[in-house]
């Protein structure tokens, strides 16, 4: 395992992060531990959890297996999704952000979140509140660094500018959907990470498994989260995307990889990318996605499976001057 600076942070993270979303639901605690102790024996410091994974679960889990190694590792949360059912449970309001973090704080049995994700955009609080908590917060000890996750570029654009003319702290890294079905933020997110020096942490490498060996044209099992999960049912369930799966497994069959392997190790290979955030159900599972190190993705070979999906269209729609 290789380690990476986390964007202009100076902090060491694991070419590979570990998402938890499974933790208390798809993987009991046992499962859950074994999954842990795999990615600790591979030698992953970064494990990246949500305060909504399994209500709350997820984190209460992780906290529990990070207890006697906290300081070796990197945490994440995240704000934003419904934790209740009254008006305040959700968004990013001061007065949620407030309430989440030491919810989160608590669950994970810790003083500090590494990185704490603002989970999704607020259209009803005004960008310079949800900047200047979160600057609070990091003067307060209780988060090292803001993080942002499924903001577009121009709204991340305008935090890191507020930040900027504010003096605050400004976000240190971002969490974007991306893998070669879904390649939206080649076109202005993962520059914009480049020319600001912001760590990437994608997420969904395999595309919700679509990536994974078990999808084509002609092959789409009853099961599996892309048919019970109606979010990757609507986020994946097009001909297009299909397609695209059946073409890069009939590749990564011919050079004799897994293709989850090999969908991680191409999403790690964009120069912007810090660690993709790898996830499983078990052990078994999730083997094939830490076998991603050992991929060696030159960049020839890169172009050759960006082929193998449409690329998206420039910001300014002239093709013409595509370098």
């Amino acid at each position: 395992m290789e380690y990476n600076v986390l964007g202009r942070t100076g902090v060491k993270v694991s070419q590979l992060c570990f998402g938890t979303m499974s933790f208390g639901g798809d993987a009991d605690e046992a499962t859950s531990a074994a999954m842990f102790k795999q990615c600790r024996d591979a030698g992953i410091n970064f494990f990246d959890c949500a305060n909504v994974y399994t209500a709350g679960r997820s984190e209460e889990i992780l906290g529990k297996l990070i207890a006697d190694c906290r300081d070796e590792l990197v945490i994440t949360s995240k704000v934003f999704g419904q934790m209740g059912d009254h008006a305040n449970a959700g968004g990013l309001s001061r007065r949620h952000i407030v309430q989440a973090v030491e919810d989160s704080l608590r669950r994970l049995n810790t003083d500090r979140l590494d990185l704490y994700f603002v989970h999704q955009y607020d259209a009803d609080t005004p960008m310079e509140e949800v900047v200047d908590v979160l600057d609070e917060l990091v003067r307060q000890g209780k988060i090292l660094y803001p993080a942002v996750s499924n903001w577009s570029a121009w709204q991340t654009a305008k935090a890191l500018g507020i930040a900027e003319r504010k003096n605050m702290v400004r976000f240190a890294c971002m969490q974007p959907m991306y893998n070669l079905t879904k390649r939206q933020a080649e076109v202005e997110l993962l520059p914009l990470a480049e020319s600001e020096q912001l760590g990437v942490i994608p997420y969904s490498p395999v595309g919700g498994g679509l990536l994974a060996g078990n999808y084509s044209t002609g092959t789409k099992p009853d099961s599996g989260r892309l048919v019970e999960n109606s979010m990757y049912t609507k986020r994946y369930y097009e001909d297009i995307y299909f397609e695209v799966a059946e073409r890069f497994v009939s590749h990564a069959n011919e050079r004799g990889i897994h293709p989850v392997s090999l969908a991680v190790a191409w999403v790690a290979s964009h120069p912007a990318v810090t660690a993709p955030i790898i996830g499983a159900r078990n052990p078994e599972q999730l083997q094939a996605s830490l076998a991603a190190v050992d991929v060696s993705m030159t960049a020839e070979w890169r172009a050759e499976i960006d082929a193998l999906s449409p690329t998206p269209p420039l910001a300014t729609d002239r093709s013409e001057e595509r370098s």
